[in-house]
């Protein structure tokens, strides 16, 4: 057996404790959640201030005795830009440092531990700005646990594989290494429920025939991968029958929630996640939106002040605190994802609170000269309901964007560009200036996926 192998065993025999102990807390009262985060940010910020130079100085000030979630504004907030400033004082390992991580993330060509304890990921963001994180052997085990609990709970209650048939997860996202959600399930990775990973920039017409293939029992990707293939099942060209389909990865419209509802009428989840954190929100299948892994992390919806942004209204962005890893501490940790919290009380009994689905980050925001803000609905609302348009993109321009449109059938490009026109000169920019082409495809991140708002 290889040193990864045995390492990976026994992870996995830690993994599955962890799993069944996070999967009980789904069913725990609010006190006791609030209880639990309150265990963990103060072990969190303990180790931090004990083993990081950096945050040393930053949480001089705390107490930690008495800290609580509602004492986080007063903490100061940390930024991509200070983490990859700062990285080597800010992890907790002397041994660890930012090209030792790099070289190790240069070679991989599979998962693979570093320093027989850590796993090391990179990701660019739809920003473009990259990141690199490195994840502790607990926080690792913890993260999956957490991501795959609320699936684990609905299996365990909802419809169930039939007898002597075998339990299969298909995945159309990134198969890199180095991107969080691949190496996660390679290294958990068991017979029993394999993940069958099909990258998502695999040639379409290739993923159908794979999934044909191997009829698996759950379906999960980014957004616009699966838009495509419920496209291709209304077609008939794939035939699978999925018991549950999860979106993941990145932002996802109603038009995409709607046409992948109707191509396979089972429930549909969301699963957000980021590399700082892993599951942030995980769908539980039997109500809309995503509950927040309010065990292991803190969520801070805050407008484009840092202000905190009331239950039943959209944030311009978040404040992570990852309680789960104290390899590389992220504390107030800035994320331009746009989320809602859900006022009302989940069908499924549980007292996580929800957000909406995730529909935007705030660097899709198109922000013009003359202080004009022209949001990705702007677009969305008109080429979303293109049904020959399977995807595209907005790239902005001095005096307003152009458009890249992949299609299946004929569009109208002049009268389509005439509809956006209108639509961007109501949202307050005059005199916008629309094109759209027709391309054969358009060029994805590293990781696979498609970034679809492209300001200046």
């Amino acid at each position: 057996m290889s040193d990864y192998e045995t390492l990976r065993q026994q992870h996995l025999g830690q993994f599955f404790g962890v799993m069944l102990e996070l999967a009980q807390h789904l069913s725990w009262p609010r006190e006791q959640i609030e209880q639990e985060q309150t265990r963990r940010l103060r072990r969190t910020v303990t180790a931090a201030r004990d083993k990081s130079a950096w945050h040393r100085q930053r949480l001089a000030h705390v107490d930690v005795q008495t800290l609580t979630a509602a004492d986080l504004p007063s903490l100061p907030v940390m930024t991509k830009d200070d983490l990859m400033t700062h990285w080597n004082e800010i992890v907790t390992d002397p041994r660890l440092n930012l090209d030792l991580v790099n070289r190790h993330l240069e070679t991989i060509t599979r998962d693979a531990y570093l320093l027989e304890s850590y796993h090391a990921i990179a990701s660019g963001g739809s920003s473009g700005r990259r990141g690199v994180f490195v994840w502790d052997w607990d926080g690792w085990a913890t993260a999956y646990a957490a991501l795959v609990r609320w699936p684990f709970r609905y299996a365990a209650n909802g419809p169930t594989v039939p007898a002597g048939a075998q339990s299969t997860i298909a995945s159309v996202a990134a198969d890199s290494p180095t991107h969080m959600t691949s190496a996660m399930t390679q290294t958990f990775a068991t017979p029993v429920a394999p993940v069958l990973r099909f990258p998502v920039t695999m040639p379409l017409h290739q993923i159908v025939a794979g999934l044909n293939a191997v009829q698996p029992n759950s379906l999960t990707g980014y957004s616009s991968a699966l838009f495509e293939l419920a496209r291709e099942a209304k077609q008939g060209r794939l035939t699978i029958a999925p018991r549950t389909v999860t979106f993941t990865g990145e932002p996802l419209s109603p038009e995409m929630r709607a046409a992948v509802e109707e191509a396979w009428r089972v429930p549909v989840g969301g699963s957000w996640g980021t590399s700082e954190g892993c599951v942030v929100g995980q769908s539980c299948f039997l109500d809309t939106g995503m509950h927040l892994a309010e065990d292991v992390l803190i969520v801070e919806p805050v407008d484009h002040d840092g202000a905190a942004v009331p239950v039943g209204e959209i944030s311009a962005k978040i404040y992570l605190t990852n309680l789960m890893n104290q390899a590389l501490p992220l504390i107030r940790y800035e994320i331009t994802d746009s989320v809602r919290v859900l006022a009302e009380p989940c069908a499924c009994g549980s007292t996580f609170a929800r957000v909406d689905d995730i529909q935007g980050r705030v660097e899709d925001i198109l922000r013009y000269d003359n202080g004009v803000s022209v949001f990705p609905h702007v677009f969305g609302s008109v080429l979303s309901r293109q049904p020959q348009i399977i995807e595209y993109q907005v790239r902005q321009t001095p005096k307003g964007a152009d458009v890249l449109v992949r299609a299946v059938d004929e569009v109208d490009l002049d009268a389509l560009a005439s509809r956006i026109t209108a639509q961007v000169e109501k949202a307050g920019l005059p005199g916008p200036e629309v094109t759209i082409s027709r391309v054969a495809t358009i060029e994805r991140t590293s990781a696979g996926k498609l970034k679809r708002y492209v300001p200046l």
